[in-house]
């Protein structure tokens, strides 16, 4: 555990010298971090009573007030009665404190703009989503955001291999056979895949991959639906489904009669979701993965 709090510190000490809040002023502005802070409170809610501010962002409060008169002095900020109850204050941005607020918004989004610049696409999806990891942890709150769905790029194939090795191992025990079957079937795709009637989509939520599907050609008249999988995170979520659709969607749309899918048994919901499109469990057979007993099965459904 001492290792761990001392590599959260370390973060910490890195992080804040990044972002320039270890300096006695934000951002080259007049403003304190927690000075920034209240004007973007006030900025995002309009008005507030000084108790809901003080309350939200755990000052002391005669520190708030004195911070508060000095806004007001300024011109910042106007304070008054509440009209439910006059021993609460009401605070509010003037016009010259939504001004000096939207200058200081337009310093701090360029500071992280110059940040961003410096590193390559894929390193800043990367950390976009280790700062979503972060931050959806601490807050104790596993939802996740919306799921986008795209064509693959560079790298994603290495990452449908990888992932399919890691996650099946992990949860069914399946070896090295098998992640050898899923790179076949990847290499197959990347090296020969005909654009007009084979394809692939990728899942993302918060930038960061979450889910894989493909569909290829079984022959003319019949695609095949390869290579589900979703990221335990992102699970219930719908996005199975939603990846389901896309591969039928382009099915049809490239000409096939009717699609067709190989998975096993114990992909129960998995299983759920090809009854839920609209395949049918058509033939079963035993088989072995790495010295385990399988149930294989073919599923399939007509197009439209």
């Amino acid at each position: 555990m001492d290792e761990r709090v001392a590599a959260v510190r370390a973060f910490n000490r890195f992080y804040t010298g990044v972002i320039g809040v270890l300096d006695a002023t934000m951002l080259q502005s007049p403003f304190s971090l927690t000075e920034a802070r209240v004007l973007f409170e006030l900025d995002q809610r309009g008005r507030m009573e000084v108790v809901e501010l003080r309350g939200l962002l755990d000052l002391d409060a005669g520190y708030l007030s004195r911070l508060l008169s000095r806004f007001e002095t300024d011109g910042l900020i106007t304070r008054e009665k509440s009209a439910d109850d006059g021993r609460r204050q009401i605070v509010a941005l003037t016009g010259e404190g939504r001004s000096t607020f939207a200058d200081l918004d337009d310093r701090s989004a360029a500071h992280v703009r110059d940040l961003l610049a410096k590193l390559t696409e894929e390193n800043q999806r990367r950390l976009i989503s280790a700062m979503t990891t972060i931050r959806r942890t601490l807050d104790g709150d596993p939802k996740a955001g919306p799921y986008v769905i795209r064509p693959p790029r560079s790298g994603d194939l290495g990452w449908v291999v990888y992932r399919h090795g890691v996650l099946y191992g992990q949860e069914y025990g399946w070896g090295q056979g098998f992640e050898a079957l899923v790179a076949g079937i990847v290499a197959g795709y990347g090296e020969r895949h005909d654009p007009e009637r084979e394809a692939g989509w990728i899942a993302e939520v918060d930038g960061e991959r979450a889910g894989c599907v493909f569909c290829v050609r079984k022959d003319d008249e019949t695609a095949q639906l390869r290579l589900l999988l979703v990221e335990p995170s992102a699970r219930g979520m719908g996005i199975g489904a939603g990846l389901v659709r896309e591969c039928l969607h382009f099915a049809a749309g490239a000409g096939y009669k009717r699609i067709m899918l190989w998975t096993r048994a114990n992909l129960l919901t998995a299983g759920r979701i090809y009854a839920a499109a609209g395949f049918e469990l058509m033939e079963e057979h035993p088989g072995e993965d790495s010295g385990k007993k399988v149930v294989e099965q073919i599923w399939t459904r007509d197009l439209p």
